[in-house]
């Protein structure tokens, strides 16, 4: 019997709440455990609306398929329920929250992830913390600030890696993360994934992204082409480099 896929997306219809817009217009997507999966397309293509779909960002509504975690479907369950499953969404806009510490910040997302009655044991936490943030090359000090105030994108991105090293998720979805990013910042992201993935390489990844320069550092074993709503085409990382080269113009029509 071949494995349940991680991750598995069936004629999926969605639209922006309270809105009659539809987005999303039968999408399907299978990643099998330990894949890195990108989604590449232009601007209103539906990218970041699955994303937050899988998440269960409450902005977005699901009205028709599937998207089954696991082989369980979870449209029906809140997003900290998703989260506790293992499902990680990186935003492409990460929230400031003043006053609220890096560090304080993970242990709540830690303790939410234990079950209930259990206790975080804030020495097991702090010796965690300082063990991720020794793998990702980061100063201790980062974790006393406040998070993402005052941070610059690149900062921002860091803070989300160090998330991910923290929570360890089964299925990590990176909606448009090098929005914005220059080059240092870019390989501060590229090189937290390659390192997370080494280290667990049953971790499923998929970037959100318009263009390549991401994936000249994580090199994705699946490309996708999203235009309309839909997925119109996919390939190896060979395809990522035909878009940077022909761009989306030749799957507009079909779409």
């Amino acid at each position: 019997m071949s494995e349940i896929p991680i991750l598995e997306v069936k004629n999926l219809h969605a639209k922006v709440a309270d809105e009659d817009t539809e987005i999303l217009r039968g999408v399907d997507l299978t990643l099998a455990k330990g894949e890195i999966h990108a989604i590449m397309g232009p601007n209103g293509s539906g990218k970041s609306t699955l994303a937050k779909i899988v998440a269960g960002h409450p902005a977005y509504e699901p009205t028709e398929g599937q998207v089954r975690y696991l082989g369980q479907d979870v449209l029906e369950l809140d997003p900290d329920e998703r989260a506790r499953l293992g499902i990680f969404l990186a935003f492409q806009y990460p929230v400031e929250i003043p006053g609220v510490s890096i560090a304080n910040f993970m242990r709540t997302a830690m303790q939410a992830h234990l079950d209930e009655g259990e206790e975080l044991d804030l020495f097991d936490f702090q010796d965690q913390l300082l063990e991720r943030m020794e793998l990702l090359d980061m100063d201790p000090s980062f974790a006393e600030r406040h998070v993402n105030d005052g941070f610059s994108g690149g900062e921002k991105k860091r803070n989300e890696i160090l998330q991910m090293a923290v929570l360890r998720p089964k299925l990590a979805v990176m909606d448009e993360t090098d929005s914005g990013l220059d080059i240092d910042a870019l390989q501060v992201v590229a090189n937290g994934v390659k390192k997370l993935h080494a280290e667990d390489p049953e971790m499923t990844v998929l970037i959100i992204t318009h263009y390549q320069r991401l994936l000249n550092y994580i090199q994705p074993d699946h490309v996708h082409v999203m235009v309309g709503g839909r997925i119109v085409r996919s390939g190896g990382p060979e395809l990522a480099e035909e878009l940077e080269t022909e761009g989306y113009e030749q799957f507009r029509a079909p779409a």
